[in-house]
Parts: C-alpha cells; sequence; structure tokens
C-alpha cells in the first residue's frame, strides 16, 4: 500500500458455509437485497457479469434519487477469494479496490475479512465506511438466512 492510500478492514463471522456466503456476492438476485441496498430505498437495478473483467451494477433509488455503485471484479477464487473495484460515479469518479477473503469455520460457518483500499483524498470517509460495510454485512447475513 503506498502512502496514497488507505486501508480498512471488516470482519464478521457467518453461520453458513463459505460458499454459500461467497455466491451470495455474485448472485443479484441475493445481493440485491443487501450489497448497496439501503432500508429507505428502492434496489431498481441489479446486474453482475461475474467473471474476472466483468461489470456489475446496483442502482438503489433513495428519495426519487438513483444512486449508482459500479465496479469491476478483478479476481474471482470460489470460494475463497473475490476482488473487485467499487465506485459511486454520481459522487466522486475515484474506484476503491475491496476484497473479500472467506474462511471456513467448520463445516457450517466461516468468517469473512472484508478490505477496502481507498484514496488519501477520501480517508475522512473512512470511518462512515466501515460503518457502511458493517450495515451491508449484517444485510448479508439476512438475506441469506
Amino acid at each position: 500500500m503506498s502512502d496514497a492510500h488507505v486501508r480498512l478492514e471488516v470482519t464478521r463471522r457467518f453461520p453458513f458455509p463459505a460458499a454459500r456466503v461467497f455466491d451470495a456476492w455474485l448472485d443479484p438476485r441475493i445481493a440485491r437485497k443487501f450489497l448497496f441496498a439501503t432500508a429507505t430505498g428502492e434496489m431498481v437495478r441489479a446486474e453482475t457479469d461475474p467473471r474476472v473483467g466483468g461489470a456489475y451494477v446496483f442502482v438503489d433509488r433513495r428519495d426519487g434519487e438513483d444512486i449508482e455503485h459500479t465496479g469491476e471484479y478483478l479476481e474471482i477464487d470460489r470460494p475463497r477469494r473475490l476482488v473487485f473495484t467499487f465506485g459511486v460515479p454520481k459522487f466522486s469518479a475515484d474506484f476503491a479496490t475491496v476484497e473479500i477473503d472467506i474462511a471456513p469455520d467448520g463445516p457450517n460457518a466461516c468468517f469473512l475479512t472484508l478490505r477496502q483500499e481507498m484514496s488519501a483524498e477520501n480517508a475522512q470517509w473512512k470511518d462512515r465506511t466501515i460503518e457502511g460495510w458493517t450495515m451491508i454485512l449484517g444485510n448479508l447475513e439476512t438475506a441469506i438466512a
């Protein structure tokens, strides 16, 4: 990591097998329920092209305004690792890199560690970003329960 970047990390244990947790990130029917979804918004678009070089887009309508979240899959190693870029073009031209590592914790549970690298210019958003990913991981558990 260079000085021009800030890294954050969020870890959560899931009471589900690693493959089930991993697959939820790439299946738009499940991902639309947790990935970039808000309690007051409406997910109006959820598309994934789950291959290295493939893109994804999720659009959450918030108070009548469409907020697009988009990126590209950089690494897919089922069920252990997923790496993708992430951006919200409406608010910034910057794209962060998100790494997800999933490790089994017995046959029916796993630990997910999410790391994000963001530009130093966005460092003031680190705590809010950690809160956002923590919420998303909580919603992930609900979505696949």
